[in-house]
């Protein structure tokens, strides 16, 4: 069973005019706690972000299934609301019991295609009762690790331990990053844009 968070990472971007703004992107994390969603998320995005960028928001995700798609123009996260109907045994009464589900898809057609071949196996019946386009970037599923001591498993240790009001240096996929704790969110920043803030100073 999967647990999903919404993860939100606040960071400047460069944009297609060449100017920088500050974004907040959505990401989908399955993780078995708050603390592990964000070691996550920080170790995914380290590699990508060349700058400073914080977690801004976690949420729990209530998505009973996602519907991944290897297609190249399927570039967007749908969420869809279902609703199974079912008998009532005693009093023959219909039962309605809603779900949701993420689709990856092209468009608002190609989702509903994509979902209804995904619930080809399904032995309930079920209606489509809205679907509706998110604002979700990725999504990263759980991989178990082959090795002990990994980023991840060294990201939740520290997150963890150390208490609120200070700054650790740690090594992310080979990047050296400090994770500040001194605010009310933590903060990701790259170890060599402090060095080089001291060097100014």
């Amino acid at each position: 069973m999967h647990t999903w968070f919404e993860c939100k990472i606040r960071y400047e971007k460069t944009m297609e005019n060449g100017m920088n703004k500050k974004v907040t992107e959505p990401y989908l994390i399955d993780a078995l706690s708050f603390t592990e969603a964000e070691a996550c998320i920080i170790e995914e995005m380290t590699p990508f972000i060349s700058g400073e960028f914080t977690v801004s928001d976690i949420k729990r995700a209530n998505y009973s299934e996602l519907f991944p798609c290897e297609e190249d123009a399927a570039d967007r996260w749908f969420k869809c609301k279902l609703v199974f109907i079912t008998l009532d045994e005693k009093s023959g009464a219909e039962k309605k019991t809603s779900t949701q589900v993420l689709v990856q898809a092209a468009d608002l057609r190609d989702a509903v295609k994509k979902l209804d071949e995904g619930m080809k196996g399904t032995m309930a019946d079920y209606q489509i009762a809205s679907v509706a386009e998110t604002a979700i970037m990725d999504v990263y599923p759980y991989e178990p690790k082959e090795t002990e001591g990994d980023s991840n498993t060294e990201v939740s240790r520290f997150i963890n331990r150390f208490p609120e009001g200070q700054c650790t240096e740690v090594t992310i996929g080979g990047k050296s990053v400090i994770i500040d704790k001194t605010g009310n969110k933590p903060k990701v920043i790259p170890n060599g844009s402090i060095e080089s803030e001291a060097k100014n100073e």
